[in-house]
């Protein structure tokens, strides 16, 4: 009989994440999880509600309102459902929380309250290119008030934010929050004296630059273009010098306090109608911050923000976080942005054919708990890990879950060790891996005395470190208690190391 050809057996998946995604650990998942119950603290007392969403929504709901991208599905991750044998609709993972918001609201608007206000929170993801630091799924932390025309809603939303990245852990001074209008700009693009489109979206384009090339280089490609950096020639968007004085004016006319930057936000709108409304509405946002409390410490009216000026319809803002950090090179700079928004009074009428007003606010939350990290305001690798009680003998391994019972019923956190019990240092390093703060031991002698043995592996830890061994000696990081007292006793080490720590 012939010998049957051998298969070659298939290869083995490799065990990575697709390219832009990345596992998140105890710690990371605590300490976000910890901050996203703050954030929800905050909008509940501010009375918005929270609404869940699917992660999956129909690209016809969700539209087309990705920066900087042409095609409908481009940025996004999209499929499209078969139905009995034909092309059904196409499926995306959502991009963010705003779009859902507005499928929601005019799905349900006979029913929901108008005003509308609603916090969201939970990944969302991006079909883009991923590199250092940015990644395809991240987490975004929403509130939103549909249906209120009024500038007040705004300025509630400013407020709102600074109230709550406070209580997430940025002290006061490390933030400001910055409030800038796209009616302003609309203004400023009258001042122009351009109708063109293609024209007016290369302007918009320019701005955006401002940040990266100066007062100098936003000139050059606002005229007939500049060499970058590369040595490069970048087209110029083809406007006069007269023409682009405007422009200039509105990048450059913050000043010394909020009515000088008012006024000259006024000079550089000249005689727009738009312009001259988004500057009143900016000067009422201003007087009603000023009115609650926030100075120019936690707002400031800055033409420098010029974030998603192809989205908003009014007034846009972002929380700047104004410490400086190292980064991986060397070079001392800005954390920059963790929040952003502004009115979007379209984004309904997709739906309804009717314009609805809306306003809101999104924080990254990885990039608000990467500011925390670094300000040391939020638990890292040294987050307490649960009590371990130990194994000693695999034929009371009931009794051992019940003392992990008796923790947990006194509110500590608390597991029986599931290894191989055979070698007791392996279940001590294993207690180690875990932060365990507290072992449990009861071998077979401390079972006949009713006592158990507690080992404090945070004081063990330090004396291992630097104590002598009489130091050692006169300091045992071992105790032994009555069995009835395990909680009592394991309560205890855990308040003196809180006390210590």
């Amino acid at each position: 009989m012939a010998q049957q050809k051998k298969q070659k057996k298939p290869p083995r998946p490799r065990a990575l994440p697709p390219k832009g995604f990345r596992d998140y650990f105890g710690d990371e998942v605590r300490g976000r999880n910890a901050m996203l119950a703050r954030i929800a603290e905050v909008y509940e007392l501010h009375g918005f509600e929270a609404l869940e969403t699917p992660a999956v929504e129909t690209v016809e709901a969700l539209g087309k309102f990705l920066p900087d991208v042409e095609r409908p599905n481009e940025g996004v991750f999209a499929w499209q459902e078969e139905e009995d044998g034909k092309a059904g609709d196409w499926l995306a993972l959502r991009y963010d929380m705003t779009a859902p918001l507005a499928r929601v609201y005019a799905q349900f608007r006979n029913v929901l309250p108008t005003p509308y206000r609603r916090y969201a929170m939970g990944p969302v993801w991006r079909n883009e290119k991923p590199g250092p630091g940015r990644f395809r799924q991240f987490y975004q932390c929403d509130a939103d008030t549909v249906g209120a025309p009024s500038v007040a809603a705004d300025a509630e939303i400013c407020a709102l934010l600074a109230d709550t990245l406070e209580a997430a852990g940025i002290a006061r001074g490390d933030c400001i929050v910055r409030i800038n209008s796209r009616k302003v700009l609309n203004g400023v693009l009258d001042a122009v004296g351009v109708e063109d489109a293609i024209t007016r979206e290369g302007i918009l384009r320019t701005i955006d630059k401002f940040d990266k090339v100066g007062e100098q280089g936003v000139r050059e490609l606002l005229g007939k273009g500049r060499l970058d950096a590369s040595g490069a020639f970048i087209d110029g968007v083809g406007l006069s010098a007269e023409q682009a004085d405007p422009v200039i004016a509105f990048l450059t006319a913050r000043g010394r306090d909020g009515a000088t930057t008012l006024a000259n936000l006024r000079a550089a709108v000249g005689a727009s109608r738009a312009g001259a409304e988004g500057v009143n509405e900016l000067e009422t946002i201003a007087e009603l911050l000023v009115a609650r409390g926030y100075g120019p410490d936690r707002m400031t009216i800055d033409p420098g923000v010029v974030r998603g000026l192809g989205y908003y319809t009014g007034p846009v803002f972002e929380a700047e976080l104004t410490f400086e950090i190292t980064d991986e090179k060397g070079r001392v700079r800005r954390f920059g942005s963790v929040a952003g928004g502004g009115r979007y009074d379209d984004l309904v009428r997709r739906f309804t054919g009717q314009a609805v007003p809306a306003t809101g606010v999104s924080i990254g939350v990885d990039r608000l708990l990467a500011a925390l990290r670094m300000k040391g305001r939020i638990g890292g690798s040294g987050a307490r890990g649960p009590v371990v009680v130990t194994v000693m003998d695999r034929t009371r391994m009931a009794d051992y879950m019940a003392m992990a019972d008796e923790l947990r019923a006194g509110g500590i956190r608390a597991e029986v060790y599931l290894g191989n019990p055979r070698n007791f240092g392996n279940q001590l390093k294993y207690a180690d891996r875990r932060g365990a703060p507290v072992a449990v031991i009861q071998g077979e002698s401390e079972d006949a005395r009713g006592v158990v043995q507690l080992k404090d592996l945070v004081l063990g830890a330090k004396i291992a470190e630097s104590a002598s061994h009489e130091e050692w000696k006169a300091q045992p990081a071992q105790q032994e208690v009555a069995r009835g007292d395990l909680v009592a006793g394991v309560r205890a080490i855990l308040e003196r190391q809180g006390q210590e720590g």
